[in-house]
């Protein structure tokens, strides 16, 4: 069963049908369903029929307790059809049991956020004496002062930046431009950065991209996470970090601090304000919680 996953990924390589992003994705998702597969005792792909579809989307949708977002579902679901598409294609398969098979809906999940003093204590534990420290304190800070993500902080070319104007033009999901300022101390470290580690470290090296790793190159997403995971255990901090946290830090504590709605949009460069919405739900629970903790009456029963 492995074998046609891995010429399927060849298949879908070779027909240039997909980024390496969604090679990985399908790569991850197929690897998922296999276990699934061998844990009900099935062992060919001819084996799998609407039946099991549905009761591994029940899988995914929790009944396992193995919670995934729609989205995630809906990319599962999507994987799954174009391989066995592929099979029924080759004759490996007399029809698609994918086909037709929706995820559930689901409540949105609410975005998770780092408290403005978890930023600053995650940020103090970057080492600013070092070329790369002083990297790193500039590119988190503007992570979480522009709501930038991952790969557009990865993709960030010196063309695109204005320290004068402190503003940032990102080319964003689908191609999108937008731009996005950066307040008076991230355009500091920022600065200092350009002028003083960038040059030492891209050594005699001549690059557009704003943020370089030790061997002369992009800083890599992969990079970034790396970067983070070793400040967040530095900093003390008892949770996961991941980047896009900066980015939901960045709308929820505008949006605390009575940011219009339709800015941070904007400013994060959705499409539709509903996207944007789910972080009003985040400001509501703290909102409530501050309120229940607080008030007098309020503990009555």
């Amino acid at each position: 069963m492995e074998q046609e996953i891995e010429r399927f990924l060849t298949y879908i390589s070779n027909k240039n049908t997909g980024s390496t992003h969604t090679a990985d994705a399908y790569r991850r998702d197929l690897s998922r369903f296999l276990v699934f597969l061998h844990e009900i005792d099935l062992q060919e792909w001819t084996q799998v029929d609407k039946a099991v579809a549905k009761r591994y989307i029940a899988y995914l949708s929790g009944e396992q307790k193995t919670v995934l977002k729609s989205s995630t579902l809906n990319r599962n679901l999507s994987g799954l059809r174009s391989f066995f598409n592929y099979l029924v294609l080759n004759g490996k398969a007399a029809a698609n049991p994918f086909n037709r098979i929706r995820a559930p809906r689901g409540a949105k999940m609410l975005p998770d956020f780092l408290l403005f003093e978890e930023v600053e204590r995650l940020f103090n534990a970057i080492d600013t004496s070092t070329h790369e420290g002083k990297r790193d304190r500039a590119m988190f800070e503007l992570m979480y002062a522009s709501g930038l993500r991952v790969g557009e902080t990865s993709q960030l070319k010196m063309q695109n930046v204005d320290l004068n104007q402190r503003i940032l033009r990102i080319k964003g999901k689908g191609s999108k431009e937008r731009i996005v300022p950066f307040y008076p101390y991230a355009g500091q470290l920022l600065k200092e950065y350009i002028n003083q580690a960038r040059p030492i470290l891209l050594d005699g090296l001549k690059s557009d991209s704003v943020f370089i790793n030790h061997t002369r190159k992009v800083l890599s997403p992969r990079g970034i996470q790396y970067l983070l995971d070793k400040y967040a255990l530095q900093s003390g901090l008892n949770k996961t970090v991941h980047p896009h946290m900066l980015r939901h830090s960045f709308a929820t504590h505008l949006l605390d601090n009575g940011a219009d709605l339709r800015i941070v949009q904007e400013l994060l460069g959705h499409a539709h304000l509903s996207t944007t919405q789910i972080y009003t739900h985040v400001t509501v629970d703290r909102l409530k919680s501050a309120y229940l903790s607080a008030h007098p009456r309020a503990k009555d029963k």
